[in-house]
């Protein structure tokens, strides 16, 4: 197995809390606010694991307390906690999840980035509606498949994945880079021997891997930015996944397939070996797990 293979197989069973340490909180300074101040603000009809940071392990793709908060509220409005035109107050945030000014300033920017909140003077910050969201970002792919909509996102995402990947990979069977079939085979012995070990983890990294590089290297830039989309999807899709619902010598042996068929310039085999592993275990009811930790 070469270096990539057993970095990567190292690197998979690596963890990070992304948890702050003592003394790097700064909270706001505020005194404790009467109950009927606050007796219509929202907050506490929330869920109670999400009061304090410190109690969730979890993060968003960032690290620390941002990343948590970012994680929290996206939550909150994807699943509809947060509704429509709902204001966001950002001493009120602070307060309730107990972070600083400067922690609640920053996730609230990050999510107006994804289109789930906006800020205007005299206004103030709301939450927007679904129609102005980024649904293809991955942050919101992975919200929406573990909360009420995720029936809808597991379908529209397969069938996406349906569209994208077969065409990637026909179009990669043109560029024949050395490089680029050394990684993919790479993929494939890290997932033949995480197979063998019962490593689902790294086995889904792999998976993961696989995939992007192969959008990667289809030539089409368009499709290069999706990328990020199909590497949500194999995420949220049902647990460590191999492009299709589970582990298992099937798929394995199609991405095998898919890899020959690009060395060959093949085309045509590669588009329809993509096909194959997409539609592998179809009969097998897909079941979305708990959100992942981070």
């Amino acid at each position: 197995m070469t270096t990539l293979a057993h970095t990567m197989m190292n690197a998979a069973r690596s963890s990070d809390s992304g948890l702050a340490g003592p003394g790097e909180i700064d909270r706001y300074p505020y005194p404790e606010t009467p109950g009927a101040d606050r007796a219509n603000t929202g907050w506490e009809s929330a869920d109670p694991e999400l009061g304090r940071m410190g109690r969730r392990s979890g993060g968003s793709r960032g690290r620390g307390l941002h990343g948590q908060l970012v994680q929290q509220l996206g939550q909150m409005i994807v699943s509809g906690d947060l509704g429509a035109d709902r204001p966001l107050v950002p001493e009120e945030i602070g307060h309730r999840f107990e972070v600083s000014r400067t922690v609640v300033r920053e996730s609230l920017r990050v999510l107006e980035a994804k289109g789930l909140v906006s800020a205007r003077p005299n206004v103030g910050t709301r939450v927007r509606p679904v129609t102005d969201w980024n649904l293809l970002d991955p942050d919101i792919i992975e919200w929406r498949a573990f909360g009420p909509q995720r029936d809808d996102q597991r379908r529209e995402l397969s069938e996406l994945r349906w569209t994208i990947e077969p065409l990637a990979a026909r179009l990669a069977a043109g560029h024949g880079r050395e490089d680029v079939q050394q990684r993919l085979g790479d993929m494939v012995d890290i997932m033949n021997h995480s197979l063998g070990q019962g490593d689902v983890v790294t086995f889904a990294r792999a998976d993961a891997e696989f995939h992007s590089l192969l959008i990667q290297v289809a030539g089409n830039r368009m499709l290069e930015h999706l990328s990020g989309i199909v590497s949500a999807a194999l995420q949220v899709s049902g647990g460590p996944v191999t492009g299709c619902d589970r582990p298992g010598e099937a798929s394995l042996a199609l991405h095998g397939s898919i890899t020959e068929a690009l060395a060959a310039g093949d085309g045509a085999g590669a588009e329809a070996a993509m096909r194959q592993l997409l539609a592998v275990h179809p009969e097998v009811e897909r079941v979305v797990p708990a959100p992942r930790e981070h």
